[in-house]
């Protein structure tokens, strides 16, 4: 676990050289994720701490957009059973290729704040059902299985590297994430 924190810290430290700080709370879940993580083994924990490193730029909303994650795939998500939300989806339309790199999320997950601003929370890797056929065994990352999303016609595996999430690391819905600061709804299950 100590070294997990100290890649963490070490991120932070990266973003302090560019004139970045990331928000205190955003450290101290990360910190406690890093504990949590413990069990998905040393491979894992590094694509963890790499998929961090390439997407910290991202934290600025504005940045994620220039650097080309700037569709807007969904309006922000929430589950209509309760289980939580996701935000909204932001795809880099390019990667959409039936490839999943663990440096290259096809899309990034934001929760609206009361400020107004988007908050970088998750990523989501997907690989729709014309490059991977829904009844092949599902593709992997992260030694994860990805999961059937027929609603979209897709293979999709979230990883929550930015908002902790008691549901699982990898789990589809986050019960802290919320759309109450949006108007721009999407109720639906994933």
């Amino acid at each position: 676990m100590r070294r997990t924190v100290q890649l963490l810290a070490g991120i932070a430290l990266l973003g302090g050289c560019r004139g970045e700080q990331l928000p205190t709370a955003t450290t101290a879940s990360l910190q406690s994720q890093a504990a949590a993580n413990e069990s998905f083994g040393a491979d894992v924990n590094k694509d963890l701490a790499t998929l961090r490193q390439v997407t910290a730029p991202f934290q600025q909303f504005e940045r994620a957009t220039a650097a080309g994650w700037s569709a807007q795939i969904t309006k922000c998500m929430t589950d209509p059973g309760g289980t939580g939300g996701m935000g909204f989806h932001y795809g880099k339309t390019g990667l959409i290729n039936g490839t999943a790199s663990v440096e290259t999320p096809q899309l990034l997950l934001y929760e609206p704040e009361k400020n107004g601003r988007l908050r970088l929370v998750a990523v989501e890797y997907i690989i729709p059902y014309s490059f991977h056929s829904r009844s092949a065994a599902p593709p992997r990352l992260f030694n994860q299985d990805f999961q059937k999303v027929d609603s979209f016609g897709l293979w999709g595996l979230h990883a929550w590297v930015w908002k902790e999430n008691p549901s699982g690391m990898f789990a589809a819905w986050n019960p802290t994430v919320n759309c109450d600061n949006t108007t721009a709804v999407a109720s639906m299950s994933h």
